[in-house]
């Protein structure tokens, strides 16, 4: 289902103090938030943007990081040889969260209200366990609101690169700050950003920030990044300002997504709630996070365009909270 006009984030209701509030704006039953904007239209259009040929794998191999942050596992990969023939099998045990993701709906609420994607209560999804012997027979009170609806979608379109690693080092010094150290980036060097990339935006399109963290990790000490699962999370990202939620929301983009592990600036200045806690449980946007931005990068520099067409295809897990985005990126 789509909508001929949307409403503005002004013409949005508040909610408890949270201002734009999307629920309902696709229906009280909706599943798919922001997703709902990649109509067959949409879809159609940005195939257009597959000017070269050129595929780009925007995923992180799976063992990185080594030491995941936020008390996550770290995956565990092993292989083996059947007795009978020259066969091999193996097997992945990962957190959905410890590399590069998804943030599906399940995964991050409004904290004091306890609610989720349009007013669902916590006590509403599921917790444990969940088994589905029959496919015939799925509970949906205990799949609500999982990663499977953006699965069985696809979350594909136009993308959208602003490389603001470039952007800052564009005139030969360093990056002005340090990925891995809590740093705001302000809505107008996203525009600037832009501008200079001759970046137009459209409805419906997947917006992608490369702020710096991959190509840290890989310069970094081994001291260094084991260092990053033990200590407290300081993150460079967006700021968690109205404006900047304006310019997400009023850009109608389906998704976002950036090589950091947060997108947004980790932790917020006190007092000032996590744009997370917007973007999921209010408007149901997808959050990506870890995403392997480098070769994009230097592939969009080449070819001398910031727009391509984008794919990405989560775990069809019902009830799924997380999954890698399976994502590419065709110039």
């Amino acid at each position: 289902m789509a909508t001929t006009r949307l409403p503005s984030f002004d013409e949005l209701p508040t909610f408890d103090g949270f201002t734009g509030c999307a629920w309902g704006v696709w229906g009280e039953d909706d599943e798919l938030g922001t997703v709902n904007l990649l109509t067959e239209e949409i879809v159609k259009s940005a195939a257009q943007e597959i000017k070269l040929g050129k595929a780009i794998c925007l995923n992180w191999p799976l063992n990185f990081p080594a030491k995941p942050m936020f008390g996550r596992q770290a995956a565990v990969h092993e292989s083996w040889l059947k007795p009978v023939g020259n066969v091999h099998d193996d097997s992945i045990q990962f957190n959905t969260q410890s590399g590069s993701q998804w943030d599906g709906m399940k995964h991050y609420g409004m904290a004091k209200q306890k609610l989720f994607y349009n007013k669902t209560p916590v006590d509403a999804l599921h917790h444990g366990r969940l088994d589905i012997p029959d496919p015939n027979n799925v509970d949906k009170s205990a799949t609500r609101l999982g990663i499977h609806n953006w699965a069985q979608h696809g979350i594909s379109g136009r993308g959208v690169l602003l490389d603001l690693v470039k952007f800052y080092t564009a005139s030969g010094g360093p990056l002005p700050y340090d990925p891995w150290t809590t740093h705001a980036i302000p809505l107008k060097d996203l525009l600037d950003c832009a501008r200079q990339q001759g970046v137009t935006f459209q409805l419906g399109d997947i917006l992608l920030l490369r702020m710096g963290f991959t190509q840290r990790y890989y310069s970094a000490t081994a001291e260094e990044r084991d260092s990053l699962g033990g200590k407290p999370e300081t993150l460079a990202g967006i700021e968690q300002t109205e404006d900047m939620k304006r310019f997400l929301w009023d850009n109608h983009f389906a998704a976002i997504a950036s090589d950091q592990p947060t997108v947004e600036r980790w932790p917020p200045p006190s007092g000032v709630p996590h744009l997370h806690q917007t973007l999921l449980p209010l408007w149901g946007m997808p959050i990506g996070e870890m995403f392997d931005l480098e070769a994009l990068a230097k592939a969009c520099s080449e070819a001398g365009r910031y727009t391509f067409f984008f794919t990405s295809w989560p775990l069809n897990v019902y009830g799924g909270i997380a999954s890698p985005p399976n994502a590419a990126a065709y110039l």
